[in-house]
């Protein structure tokens, strides 16, 4: 089992003649070993760049990454980045087209070198069976199989690396309804079965309370929120982590005015605002009570160690509720 460790990580994209974006800022974020770490956020975030920057995929200006205190940089990525795989959110995307399941699979258990060709086929077969796809699928080509299916696929595939640390980015976003609970149930059996490290990277708040030990609640390149999933839940101590909340749909939830974010568009990520930066869009900041002027020039992000949930908000709590547990009652997915 691995402990992932980030540390203060900044990924800058720079084009010729347009303006650099800073899609992760100065993040800092433990995956702990044997635990699954949900990273919840609106699209743009930077979820995903972070998901990369530990694959070597995007471009890395600062901060660190750590597997056991080993540093993850482009000098030792080839030798780390087998303990760290990939599940991405289109597995049709993901899986080379003109090559069968079994082929795809036993491609990376080749180069692991730890099966020889003789019992590469068995190896195969193992790891479908796994996932719980039947051995013929093997022989099948992506377009033949279910998107649940090929995610299933995917999903062997990053396993056949043997990985101590698994990043599933949207793994379910793509699949119908019906077959996100069988594939969230994977997760947690083969998490629970390998001992593997999870980071699990979700738009959706109920997803990630179903599978996460730990959720971290990501906007505009920063971590603003991170803590027990229970906890954050049923106590947020972000008022963005209270908007995403109230996003969620509920049958039976108790009625009370929502803590809802203005419908504005989020700011512009080459030239995030100053201070806060959800202090444009808060429910509860200077749109609220033009009194609150320090969420305009002083960034939260410098006490958060000091409150609850590492909160990056000069007023956290403010988005607190007693009735709040009430609201997300269900378990999630089945």
């Amino acid at each position: 089992m691995t402990t992932l460790r980030i540390r203060d990580l900044t990924v800058r994209y720079a084009g010729a003649g347009q303006r650099s974006l800073t899609a992760v800022a100065g993040v800092d974020l433990d995956v702990p070993s044997g635990q699954v770490v949900g990273l919840v956020g609106e699209s743009g975030s930077g979820k995903s760049t972070l998901a990369r920057a530990l694959l070597g995929l995007a471009p890395v200006v600062g901060g660190s990454m750590e597997l056991d205190g080993r540093p993850i940089s482009s000098r030792s990525h080839r030798q780390s980045r087998r303990r760290v795989q990939m599940v991405f959110q289109d597995p049709y995307a993901s899986l080379d087209p003109r090559m069968t399941i079994g082929e795809t699979i036993g491609e990376v258990v080749a180069a692991t070198g730890r099966v020889g060709r003789a019992g590469r086929a068995a190896e195969v077969d193992r790891l479908l069976d796994l996932v719980a796809l039947d051995r013929s699928h093997g022989r099948r080509l992506p377009r033949e199989l279910s998107g649940g299916q090929r995610q299933r696929a995917a999903i062997a595939r990053a396993l056949a690396a043997e990985p101590d640390v698994l990043l599933a980015d949207e793994i379910t976003s793509a699949l119908d309804v019906s077959v996100q609970g069988a594939i969230l149930n994977l997760i947690r059996d083969l998490q629970q079965r390998l001992g593997l490290t999870v980071l699990f990277i979700s738009h959706n708040l109920s997803v990630v309370r179903y599978v996460s030990d730990v959720v971290a609640v990501m906007y505009l390149g920063r971590i603003v929120e991170v803590g027990p999933v229970d906890d954050v839940i049923a106590h947020p101590q972000h008022p963005y982590t209270a908007t995403l909340l109230d996003a969620v749909p509920r049958l039976g939830a108790a009625t009370r005015p929502a803590l809802t974010a203005p419908d504005d568009d989020v700011p512009d990520p080459h030239d995030p605002p100053p201070g806060c930066r959800f202090h444009t869009r808060c429910p509860v900041g200077p749109r609220a009570d033009p009194g609150r002027t320090l969420c305009v020039t002083q960034d939260p992000a410098e006490g958060a160690d000091g409150r609850r949930h590492r909160c990056a908000c000069h007023f956290a709590a403010a988005a607190d509720a007693p009735d709040r547990p009430e609201l997300i009652a269900s378990e999630g997915p089945r």
